[in-house]
């Protein structure tokens, strides 16, 4: 057995081991930590494959990048008390569940029929000129700036607005803080007290 097969079983025991420990967290800054650290196990999978620049955006950005802005968030927030949770809106946990088992179902039917379902109508162009050269970052950089720079942008303002909106919305008010008597023994205050 080859080092690189022992290196991807690791990683993937590593990966998969941070992705269900997520599911049984209860503090939300472990789950943000796990989610680290199964990021960096799928970097090294993409290293073992020869994708170095994917490897590469998966640790800067995701395991970088994101993540601080998620562990701010959560810090800012204090969401990483526990907290009773209400369900607002009657009948939101089943949606949420017939949600996630169609969104399960459609992954795997894509999966079932082949990658070339999932890309069928979204800028074929585009992925060819991309995957002409599969180590050509100059290329991938002139498709994502080029033409499609407005939608880039677009989705790095609505990331922002959505830390913003989700700030202002889980804001709490909290009571005003009980009057403190500050004063000074000897002064005027105390003098007209007694």
């Amino acid at each position: 057995m080859s080092l690189d097969v022992i290196v991807f079983g690791a990683m993937f025991v590593m990966t998969l081991g941070a992705g269900l420990a997520m599911l049984f967290a209860r503090n939300a800054v472990h789950v943000a930590l796990l989610l680290v650290l199964s990021q960096i196990g799928l970097a090294v999978a993409f290293l073992l494959q020869g994708a170095f620049f994917v490897a590469a955006i998966q640790i800067i950005i995701y395991a970088g990048a994101i993540m601080v802005l998620f562990l701010f968030v959560i810090m800012l927030l204090g969401v990483d008390r526990r907290e009773v949770l209400d369900e607002p809106l009657r009948g939101q946990r089943p949606l949420a569940l017939g949600l996630g088992v169609l969104l399960t179902a459609q992954v795997l039917y894509i999966a079932w029929r082949g990658v070339d379902l999932a890309f069928a109508g979204t800028g074929e162009a585009a992925i060819q000129e991309v995957n002409s050269d599969p180590g050509n970052v100059l290329g991938i950089a002139r498709v994502l700036f080029g033409r499609y720079l407005l939608p880039f942008e677009v989705t790095s303002v609505l990331l922002i607005v959505a830390v913003v909106g989700v700030m202002v919305l889980t804001r709490r008010m909290y009571p005003a803080a009980p009057n403190v008597d500050t004063d000074i023994p000897g002064t005027e205050a105390e003098e007209v007290a007694v």
